[in-house]
């Protein structure tokens, strides 16, 4: 089946066309630039332009930085703290302004949902934590292959620090504080760890953009219990998941 992927980000807004039984793109993607206040009228409109680059009717899947539960907006979104987000019904606003049938979950989530199903975590019985490295860090939960939405390990605090984990060691940390790829892999190893410790996963899967260079930070093999492993789906990740949210 046809479906229509959207990933929200911070610079871009992304989508294309995507076969859901294989999470392959079918189409060429298409990017337009995020509005620089984010402000939602500009946002929706953007997403209203976006599908109407594609000759497609079917339905949509947007994958958001926020955490949304059953079409409404919890949290403010990454990086853009503008009022008039939060308790928004995204999915009607985007359907009405679309047209079509629109459904929306966390970015993070979407893309964790495209590694579980197709990308590293395939298969994999048990619970499996899917973590996103960019301005924060997202991530997804899963339980025998199903999301459990909104995990939001970005917020949790580690043992002795003052600041929660993405101000810790999100991808911008590194470039921001000038980290070394060995400090950088310790503190990898220790958010890790605190993560093995709480979930108990079979697998904890590493994505955003830094992690094209994850032999340099991850951690070897197992930790106590559990294997790291990158992500596989690299950039399409999102639109993929977010076109599988919006079949179910």
């Amino acid at each position: 089946m046809q479906v229509l992927g959207i990933d929200v980000g911070g610079s871009g807004i992304k989508g294309a066309l995507v076969d859901s039984e294989t999470g392959e793109l079918t189409s060429e993607r298409i990017r337009l630039k995020t509005p620089p206040g984010f402000e939602i009228d500009k946002v929706t409109n953007t997403i209203k332009r976006l599908i109407g680059r594609f000759d497609f009717d079917g339905p949509v899947g947007v994958g958001f930085p926020a955490a949304v539960a059953q079409g409404i907006v919890l949290t403010a979104p990454t990086a853009h703290h503008v009022p008039g987000w939060l308790g928004q019904a995204v999915d009607q606003r985007f359907s009405e302004a679309a047209g079509r049938d629109v459904k929306v979950l966390n970015d993070a989530d979407a893309a964790g949902l495209a590694e579980v199903r197709f990308g590293a975590g395939k298969a994999i019985d048990g619970v499996v934590i899917t973590v996103t490295l960019g301005t924060g860090v997202g991530a997804g939960l899963f339980m025998d292959g199903k999301l459990v939405p909104n995990l939001e390990v970005g917020k949790l605090y580690l043992a002795g620090h003052k600041n929660v984990v993405e101000q810790y060691m999100a991808g911008r940390i590194k470039k921001e504080q000038g980290l070394k790829w060995k400090e950088y892999a310790e503190r990898m190893k220790e958010f890790c760890l605190h993560v093995e410790h709480i979930f108990s996963p079979s697998l904890i899967i590493i994505g955003g953009g830094v992690s094209k260079k994850h032999k340099k930070f991850l951690p070897d093999g197992k930790l106590k219990r559990t294997r790291v492993v990158p992500a596989s789906m690299q950039n399409e990740a999102g639109i993929v998941g977010a076109a599988l949210w919006a079949v179910g």
